[in-house]
């Protein structure tokens, strides 16, 4: 029998006008320090966007969220929070912020393969 690993992850938001505190999910942050595994998954929707009013351009968002795959990926072109370990990104990436992209709680559970894990929560969460 494989073993199962601890991850944590974070569901991605778009909340086009904060102080309202509505949002659409858009993606998926997965950190398995176990398996040394950090990734994220996202997808815009713009119809859904647009159900909420929102003004925000769609390729703007999407520049956000590839810093966020960037910074999972790491290293130099990362800048210089992707030059940090595996955890310190995942926390930097899922601290508590005000913007218009931003994370949700921290959720633990356990899996086999993080990667076949990440695509489900993405279609659970998201698609």
């Amino acid at each position: 029998m494989q073993d199962r690993h601890l991850f944590e992850y974070a569901v991605i938001r778009v909340m086009p006008r904060v102080e309202r505190e509505e949002f659409i999910n858009v993606g998926v942050i997965l950190y398995c320090a176990k398996l040394k595994y950090l990734n994220a998954a996202f997808k815009v929707c713009p119809e859904r966007l647009k159900a909420l009013n929102c003004e925000l351009e769609v390729a703007v968002i999407e520049e956000n969220l590839n810093a966020i795959v960037n910074i999972c990926k790491g290293g130099k072109t990362a800048g210089p929070i992707g030059q940090l370990d595996l955890a310190s990104r995942f926390r930097w990436l899922t601290a508590t912020r005000s913007t218009v992209v931003q994370c949700s709680k921290v959720h633990p559970g356990f899996c086999i393969d993080a990667e076949e894990t990440l695509g489900k929560l993405m279609q659970e969460l998201v698609l």
